[in-house]
């Protein structure tokens, strides 16, 4: 399905619904090796979206991972960011007597807009926005909360993005450099969403 033009927030039962389908996604990976197979309860589950899942373990990073672009409908993207996230090549493989210490996030994001390198300064928002930065095979992507963790500045958060693609921090000036902005729902396991 084509990914809805609004950004309207998602329904409080499938917010809940998308962190039992994570938690329930990084279990049965750790425990079994394999996927669940998704239900779609409800229609926003299969429109295309991208998602990321973020692992903590006593507060600490454990795993952050995946898809920016909307490429899977919400629940799939959603199981495979997970699963993902718990195999994160970052950290060692998540083991099952891990899982009930993990702390999970999901981010699901709106469709990454271009944004000229000249104007990126003026408009990129710290505490609204992500970024990727893309040069040719190259990708780097920090989503929104991480500018807001750190306290960074606009000029400072694309130079770490640049970073996470391996680029240099000033990349994000080079003219044949992509940059993007999203948005990101972010839904807090525990919440209380009903």
């Amino acid at each position: 399905m084509k990914p809805p033009e609004a950004k309207q927030p998602l329904p409080p039962s499938v917010r809940k619904y998308l962190v039992q389908v994570a938690r329930e996604s990084i279990v049965e990976y750790c425990t079994e090796g394999r996927k669940p197979t998704p239900r779609f309860p409800d229609p926003s589950c299969r429109v295309s979206r991208g998602v990321f899942v973020t692992l903590t373990q006593n507060e600490a990073l454990r795993g952050c991972a995946g898809l920016p672009w909307p490429v899977l409908p919400l629940e799939e993207a959603t199981i495979e960011a997970a699963v993902r996230a718990a195999r994160d090549p970052r950290f060692p493989p998540l083991m099952p007597k891990e899982v009930p210490s993990v702390r999970l996030e999901v981010s699901v994001l709106t469709v990454p807009e271009p944004v000229e390198a000249q104007r990126a300064l003026e408009e990129i928002r710290v505490g609204r926005d992500g970024l990727i930065v893309r040069w040719g095979e190259v990708q780097g992507l920090l989503l929104p909360q991480v500018a807001v963790r750190y306290g960074w500045d606009v000029e400072t958060f694309l130079a770490h993005t640049c970073r996470k693609a391996g680029l240099p921090p000033e990349a994000w000036r080079w003219p044949n450099l992509h940059i993007f902005t999203f948005q990101a729902e972010i839904i807090h396991e525990g919440e209380e969403t009903l």
